[in-house]
């Protein structure tokens, strides 16, 4: 009997407790609720002021000769002339990372280019009965000559 009356009162906890999360709060969009958000929440946050200043803005970098030169290979800028005096960290990133796929895309071209010469001189190598095997037995015997040649010539 003791048992029931414990799981009547477990029942109209787990009631209670149910009932207030599955309520909707008055007044609360459900989006929110729902831990969703959106941008216009996010962008009205305002930053707090830092030393008087309203915002923490990262300083410029004055980018090197090789810097310069990436800048320019991304596609960034044409000339030299047009890079400013000081560019972000950001800028500078993603000029790298550009140039990198350029790069990895370059080395796959070449990779693929030097698999195609491959075997094509491979071809040409059947078309002239070449083969290591070949080449092997060709070598042993010059070994063997050479060999042999110099035990001839100790007397």
């Amino acid at each position: 009997m003791w048992a029931a009356a414990a799981a009547g009162r477990a029942t109209k906890m787990l009631e209670r407790n149910f009932s207030s999360i599955l309520r909707p709060t008055k007044g609360m969009d459900l989006k929110i609720k729902r831990g969703f958000c959106s941008k216009s929440q996010e962008g009205s946050k305002q930053k707090p002021e830092v030393g008087g200043h309203s915002t923490f803005k990262v300083p410029g970098h004055k980018p090197s000769d090789w810097e310069k030169k990436v800048l320019m290979w991304s596609g960034r800028f044409k000339k030299v002339d047009d890079i400013p005096e000081t560019v972000s960290f950001e800028l500078l990133d993603a000029a790298r990372n550009k140039l990198r796929v350029k790069i990895s895309y370059l080395m796959i071209a070449l990779t693929v280019l030097g698999c195609i010469v491959m075997v094509i001189e491979g071809k040409r190598a059947v078309g002239r009965h070449e083969s290591l095997a070949t080449q092997n037995m060709e070598r042993k015997a010059r070994w063997r000559e050479d060999i042999a040649q110099s035990a001839s010539a100790k007397p």
